[in-house]
């Protein structure tokens, strides 16, 4: 059928034709068939009366006239809205929320804005209008979801955002969110135990991420918190905002190891950034395996494919881990087991994990860079 070919009939009037219609077919008296019991009945472009229930998309009449309505899907739908998959984090992620749904039976409707708050927004609109059992939204920032949240609590479907809370507000929603402070805090706890190892007091520099972002808040924080606590072993020399830029990053790294070129540590916010750093050590002469004369001790943050290759290799000492299967697993629960009433806590928070050169080993099969880096090896 085309467009307009399924229109609702009011006894008494026949076909209801909407007003942008090129319908050519039969008149009033086409339709003679008695009408069903809801006292309209729905009728193709041909006149052929059609008695049974009406199709997904219903034209109805209601009390007060001619409304368009949008059923329910028919299987069970979740919305999944994403603010980008500009890294491979994100990447792993909404693949892992995928095959979490999938396994669960449940048909996964994607939605990705580009960074656009505003098209996230309409996004989630265009969810709550077709009616999906819960939305799974990474949002551009805190600030800009609370009007989707508030959306979503007004149409009663459970809201979970994925690794980036909200804004205190009293909208009603649950964030599954790793421990960015904890994660980093372990990470940089682990270099500074190599620092000291080193025998001297050693300089060391943060990749520092989009202050607008809040784990980019507690990722430095965590570095802060750490680096004050090995203050015997670590001297901070530089602290290069990136705000998640490669080329910010690679500027900043240059000039910081010119201004130092003995920097003996750094540790950056994201692993999205190692790639610039590599290119700026190499182009200082300093991109060494651990163990080498002249090894600048190198962590990051969040466990991507890059990162698992440089422990690999010998040249990354450390990453926090984000588990983006826990994550996964706990985001897709908590919002069934909102829709079924239970009581879920605001904040469910990932621990993550540290993988190194001492435990690659054991540690790699949780890894989901170290998966991502399987993949791209096997050619899948």
């Amino acid at each position: 059928m085309k467009r307009h070919d399924i229109v609702a009939v009011d006894w008494g009037r026949g076909p209801v034709i909407p007003r942008d219609s090129d319908w050519t077919g039969p008149e009033e008296s086409a339709v003679s068939a008695p009408p069903p019991a809801g006292g309209f009945l729905v009728a193709r472009r041909d006149g052929a009366p059609r008695n049974d229930k009406a199709p997904a998309l219903l034209l109805a009449f209601l009390a007060f006239g001619f409304v368009s309505c949008q059923a329910k899907p028919a299987a069970p739908t979740i919305g999944v809205a994403f603010e980008t998959l500009q890294t491979e984090f994100w990447v792993a992620a909404i693949d892992a929320i995928r095959a979490d749904l999938a396994g669960r039976g449940y048909v996964m409707a994607e939605a990705i804005a580009d960074g656009d708050a505003n098209r996230q927004l309409e996004q989630v609109r265009s969810f709550i209008a077709r009616r999906v059992d819960g939305i799974v939204v990474v949002p551009r920032d805190a600030k800009s979801i609370i009007p989707m949240i508030k959306a979503a609590n007004e149409a009663g479907i459970p809201i979970v955002l994925f690794n980036r809370p909200p804004d205190p507000s009293d909208a009603r929603s649950v964030a599954v969110v790793a421990d960015n402070l904890g994660i980093a805090r372990a990470t940089v706890d682990h270099l500074c135990g190599l620092a000291r190892k080193t025998g001297k007091k050693v300089k060391a520099a943060i990749l520092v991420g989009d202050l607008g972002d809040v784990n980019a808040i507690g990722r430095r924080d965590g570095f802060d918190q750490a680096a004050a606590a090995c203050a015997d072993a670590i001297d901070v020399v530089a602290r290069i905002p990136t705000e998640w830029n490669q080329e910010k990053a690679l500027a900043g790294v240059t000039n910081a190891l010119q201004a130092n070129p003995d920097l003996g540590l750094i540790f950056t916010s994201s692993d999205f950034m190692l790639p610039s750093i590599a290119s700026a050590l190499k182009g200082a002469g300093r991109y060494r395996k651990a163990g080498e004369e002249g090894h600048v001790i190198l962590g990051g943050f969040d466990g991507d494919a890059t990162a698992w290759r440089m422990i690999e290799e010998g040249t990354l000492d450390a990453t926090g881990v984000q588990d983006v299967y826990f994550e996964a697993k706990a985001a897709i629960e908590a919002l069934l087991d909102v829709k079924a009433g239970k009581a879920v806590p605001p904040a469910i928070l990932d621990p993550g994990f540290v993988i190194h050169q001492g435990n690659k080993a054991e540690m790699a099969p949780r890894m989901w860079g170290a998966r991502v880096a399987g993949r791209k090896a096997g050619g899948a």
